[in-house]
């Protein structure tokens, strides 16, 4: 079977209509960059944020004549509203009812309709997201082993990799292949340890250079988390890419988070970059469950001497300096990192040792600040 090419779904594209019904999505230059992977297309369609509804049916229609190509598997298209860029779109124009729904007012509303509420996923009693505002402090390691202690104290659980561009929920879970569809567009997680597992890893090659901008990693994102068929869960965690770009604003804005834990290592210089991530939760009002502070100290397997490699006690001084709960301290042992490299979690593989107690503990603590939290709403985005 022929590979399609960027070129050929381009063509394809230009029998689908823009809202002039002059001339097509293509010639009107609306869709994205074309990102191909495994038989499936990905792309979207930037439209003006205020007819992001009305404009579905073109949408649709997209990803159906992509989907009828030759050698395509599936497709994700997505609408988008750049400001920007829909300012100048033909787009804007033509539309017998737009000045019926938002004369005078198309911008900036002051206050959001209804439908940019945020919108829960069926099954799902809460999500929690785990974020770091640096590479290299361990987020993945701490929200994987996280789950399984939220799991070892009797809930159900998933996990959402969020990180396109680095997805390690493959490789900490050891899991391989590729996940099956139901009716060709709502996918079945993976499984392993008891975890309902969903990422990117799973979708494309582990090779594969993901190059989207954000637009797509938006669009991505929201398709793991809304079509998966994840079940009945009392928790999804979502292990969020390190910052606080594109995939953490999506999250944080799109998604009715009950929290966010912050990982963080005890020096300074990961305080700082701990303090950004926790900011811009509580700019989209998302409630901080609390901070864990990660490779907090280090026991010497011969001597059982303690070393503070990274200083200690950075974290719990900050969760106290600006008022959150400190939910404990994970050591630096070389357990954590052989277990996490081979794919076997410390609280999987070794449920009844010290660390693993450790990760129960902490996932016991965010439990409880989850059941003390309310539910927010959304604030509004342009994205839909």
């Amino acid at each position: 079977m022929t590979e399609v090419t960027k070129e050929q779904v381009l063509e394809t594209l230009k029998t689908v209509r823009g809202p002039d019904l002059e001339h097509s999505i293509v010639e009107l230059g609306m869709v994205s960059d074309v990102f191909i992977s495994d038989g499936k297309v990905y792309f979207s369609i930037t439209v003006p944020a205020e007819r992001a509804k009305e404009l579905e049916p073109m949408r649709l229609a997209a990803e159906r004549v992509i989907k009828e190509m030759p050698g395509v598997k599936g497709a994700l298209v997505a609408l988008t509203a750049d400001k920007k860029a829909a300012a100048n779109a033909p787009a804007a124009r033509p539309a017998p009812q737009a000045d019926h729904s938002h004369h005078g007012h198309s911008h900036a509303p002051q206050q959001p309709p209804p439908h940019t509420a945020k919108i829960g996923v069926p099954g799902i009693g809460a999500i929690i997201a785990v974020a770091s505002g640096k590479g290299g402090v361990g987020k993945s390691t701490t929200a994987v082993n996280l789950a399984l202690g939220l799991l070892a104290n009797g809930l159900r659980v998933g996990i959402l990799d969020a990180d396109i561009y680095g997805p390690s929920m493959p490789r900490l879970l050891k899991i391989s292949g590729r996940p099956t569809q139901i009716d060709g567009r709502i996918i079945n997680p993976m499984e392993n340890y008891g975890l309902k597992v969903m990422s990117m890893g799973f979708l494309v090659d582990e090779e594969t250079a993901m190059i989207w901008r954000g637009p797509m990693v938006q669009s991505a994102l929201l398709q793991m988390l809304r079509e998966v068929a994840w079940g009945e869960l009392d928790v999804l965690v979502v292990d969020m890419p390190p910052g606080t770009g594109d995939a953490q604003l999506t999250m944080a804005q799109q998604v009715p988070l009950a929290g966010a834990v912050i990982v963080s290592t005890p020096q300074d210089l990961a305080l700082i970059d701990a303090r950004k991530g926790l900011n811009m939760f509580r700019k989209v009002e998302v409630p901080v469950l609390g901070i864990v502070e990660n490779m907090s100290y280090f026991v010497a397997p011969d001597t059982g001497t303690r070393y503070d490699i990274f200083g200690h006690g950075g974290a719990r001084k900050e969760a106290e300096r600006i008022g959150v709960p400190f939910l404990g301290e994970v050591p630096l042992t070389m357990n954590i990192r052989e277990t996490s490299d081979a794919g076997t979690p410390l609280v999987a593989s070794d449920p009844n040792g010290i660390v693993a107690g450790i990760y129960r503990a902490i996932a016991a603590r965010v439990w409880e600040q989850v059941g003390q939290k309310p539910q927010r709403a959304a604030p509004a985005i342009v994205f839909e």
